[in-house]
C-alpha cells in the first residue's frame, strides 16, 4: 500500500519542487493550496514533469480548522509537510499580525487534525533564519537560536517550538524541522520555478528578471561587509537537492528510522557564496552581463550565515550534489520559459 504525504502550500515554489520528488520516489501526493502566493503555473508543471493528470489538489486556506478537519477526515494522510504560510520578511515587519495569524494558526490546525485522525508524521519547513547572526560559522543544529530580526522569522523559530512541545505532550506524534538555507535554481526541466507576485524578496528571481530585461537593475544591498568581497555570504542550495531532503526526512519518519520524535536538521551545501560571487557565477554560467549597482545596505541583513549539513548528511543520508553552474543555468532556463509565455 502506497504512503499517502499530504503537502500543505504545494503549488509554490518549494512545494512544487518536493511534489515532484515525493512522487517520483513512489509515494502518493495530495497538494493543498490557497493560492495566496502563486498561481496554477508549478502545479501544471508538476504535473508535465511527472505524465500524473491526476494528483489531488484541495484549494483551501489551513486557517479554516473546518477545512482542515475534512481533509484529514476524506483522505487517509501517513505524513503532512507544512510550507503553507506566508514568508515575505519586510511585509512581515509592517504587518506582524497578519503573519502570526497566518503562520501560526495554519500549522496549529494542521497538527490538531493530524492528531486526531492518526498521522504522526509531521514534518515542518522551517529556516536558517532562526539562527539570527550567529558567533560562530558554520552553524550546526546546536548552534543557539538568536532572536528573530523580523515577525516571520519568529513565525518560523514559535513553529518549531510548537512542534517540539506537540512531540513532548503527544507521544504518538513524530517531529523533523527542516531548517533551510537559501533555496535557489529550478527544475531542470524548466517547467517548474520560483515565480515571485510583484518585487521579489529572493536575490536569484531579481538577477533572472534583470537578465530577461524585465527589470532595469539590480542592486546589490552593500559591498561593505567583512566579507572577502564586501557582500554578504549565504549557502545557495539548488531547490532539487533541497526537495530531495524532504523525501528523505519522510522516509525517515515513516520507516520508524527516527533516533528521536522530535529531530533538526540544516539543509544547505556547506559551502558560502558571496552576492558578488552569485552574479558573476550567472553571467559566467549563462554567458551574458548583467547591469547592477551598488545600493546601501539593507535592514536587517546579516554578514554572513551558512551551514554545517554533517548531521543531515550522516543521520539522513542526503546531501546537495546540484553544481552551482547548472543551478544557475536552470534558473535563467526557468524565466525564459515564462518568457516565453508572456
Amino acid at each position: 500500500m502506497k504512503k499517502c504525504v499530504l503537502v500543505s502550500g504545494g503549488a509554490g515554489f518549494i512545494g512544487s519542487h518536493v511534489t515532484v520528488e515525493l512522487i517520483e520516489a513512489g509515494y502518493d501526493v495530495i497538494v493543498a493550496d490557497n493560492m495566496s502566493n502563486c498561481d496554477m503555473t508549478c502545479f501544471e508543471g508538476v504535473k508535465k514533469i511527472t505524465g500524473r493528470e491526476d494528483i489531488p489538489f484541495i484549494k483551501m486556506d489551513f486557517r479554516d480548522a473546518v477545512a482542515t478537519e475534512l481533509l484529514f477526515t476524506t483522505n487517509k494522510v501517513d505524513a503532512v509537510i507544512h510550507f503553507a504560510a506566508f514568508k515575505a520578511v519586510g511585509e512581515s515587519v509592517s504587518e506582524p499580525l497578519k503573519y502570526y495569524k497566518n503562520n501560526l494558526t495554519s500549522f496549529m490546525n494542521v497538527i490538531e487534525s493530524a492528531k486526531a485522525h492518526g498521522c504522526s508524521n509531521i514534518l515542518f519547513s522551517s529556516s536558517a533564519t532562526v539562527y539570527g547572526e550567529p558567533e560562530k560559522l558554520p552553524v550546526t543544529e546546536e548552534t543557539p537560536r538568536q532572536p528573530a530580526t523580523s515577525p516571520y522569522g519568529n513565525t518560523k523559530t514559535m513553529c518549531e517550538d510548537i512542534l517540539r512541545d506537540c512531540v513532548k505532550a503527544y507521544p504518538e506524534i513524530k517531529g523533523i524541522a527542516l531548517r533551510y538555507f537559501n533555496p535557489i535554481g529550478a527544475h531542470p526541466s524548466a517547467l517548474i520555478g520560483e515565480l515571485p507576485r510583484g518585487i521579489p524578496n529572493n536575490l536569484v528571481p531579481f538577477i533572472t528578471q534583470t537578465a530577461v530585461g524585465k527589470r532595469e537593475c539590480l542592486s546589490v544591498f552593500g559591498d561593505d561587509y567583512p566579507t572577502p568581497d564586501g557582500t554578504c555570504l549565504r549557502d545557495f542550495i539548488d531547490v532539487v537537492d533541497l526537495a530531495k531532503a524532504h523525501v528523505f526526512a519522510v522516509r525517515r519518519m515513516l520507516e520508524g528510522q527516527m533516533k528521536k520524535d522530535y529531530e533538526i536538521y540544516n539543509i544547505g551545501t556547506g559551502t558560502p557564496l558571496s552576492v558578488m560571487e552569485l552574479i558573476k557565477g550567472f553571467e559566467k554560467a549563462n554567458n551574458l552581463k548583467l547591469n547592477y549597482k551598488i545600493a546601501p545596505r539593507r535592514t536587517g541583513d546579516i554578514s554572513a550565515l551558512w551551514a554545517d549539513p554533517t548531521l543531515a548528511n550522516k543521520e539522513l543520508g542526503w546531501k546537495a550534489e546540484r553544481r552551482i553552474e547548472d543551478t544557475l543555468a536552470a534558473a535563467w532556463a526557468w524565466e525564459k520559459h515564462l518568457a516565453s509565455k508572456e
